[in-house]
């Protein structure tokens, strides 16, 4: 059965424009709603796909972090095609880490992390999650259990070298994040299953930005864009890119 998956999505709201990233195994459907608070207070954003993403976890695992990177470049460069001078990024987990990739790669104007990692040294989490993602997958596509569990079967360790690449990914971006001066944001879930919690004071502390604030959302779990805080988290991310020194 076909089913119908998140598109990456152009909102053109205003002069001002925010590159949101999804996390890994997620895709735009994570930053929707964002999207749609910001366009409200008047600002452009633009949300794209990474490569093997919102597509069968088969697709997935023949991609990596090198990949996500040239996709997260073209979002980038669209708003630029698109006219927007000043772009401010943001992501949520995996989408973090590209945001801060992004701040000491290209001009930006702000970067907002969101429960993004900084370790990655439980490897059981991160096997967990992609085969949690593939099962959950496959329900969605009506398969029933026989043919769900022949498929995951086939399917367990097949995403081992992406794994080992978003770890590499990872390790290399947190060698980096001191040679960030732009305005930084850190938001963090306090009941966070997936990374540790502590990667969130590890970016605050380590980006060299005299304008960098990090805060906690005590009721939120990974996915903290989808979470009971999600309308706070809206607030809160406005309020930092209006602090920010926009020319338009």
């Amino acid at each position: 059965m076909k089913i119908a998956q998140p598109k990456p999505f152009t909102i053109e709201a205003g002069k001002r424009a925010v590159l949101l990233l999804h996390g890994f195994t997620g895709n735009s459907a994570d930053v929707r709603m964002m999207g749609r608070y910001l366009e409200k207070k008047g600002y452009s954003s633009h949300a794209p796909h990474m490569k093997g993403h919102g597509v069968p976890p088969e697709e997935l695992v023949k991609t990596g972090p090198s990949d996500w990177w040239e996709d997260v470049q073209k979002g980038y460069q669209h708003l630029k095609d698109l006219g927007y001078e000043e772009i401010a990024v943001g992501g949520l987990s995996l989408g973090g880490v590209f945001s801060l990739k992004l701040g000491y790669t290209l001009p930006v104007k702000g970067i907002f992390t969101m429960c993004s990692p900084m370790y990655t040294n439980n490897e059981k989490k991160l096997y967990d999650g992609v085969l949690a993602y593939a099962r959950q997958y496959k329900k969605y596509e009506g398969k029933d259990e026989e043919q769900i569990e022949k498929e995951m079967e086939a399917f367990e360790g097949t995403h081992m070298g992406t794994l080992k690449e978003l770890r590499e990914l990872v390790s290399d971006v947190r060698d980096h994040v001191d040679m960030i001066y732009t305005p930084t944001f850190v938001a963090q879930a306090r009941n966070d299953e997936m990374i540790d919690p502590k990667s969130a004071t590890f970016i605050h502390d380590a980006v060299e930005a005299e304008n960098k604030t990090l805060k906690w959302y005590e009721e939120s779990g990974h996915v903290i864009t989808l979470d009971k805080e999600r309308d706070q988290l809206h607030v809160d991310v406005h309020a930092f890119l209006e602090s920010l020194d926009w020319s338009v």
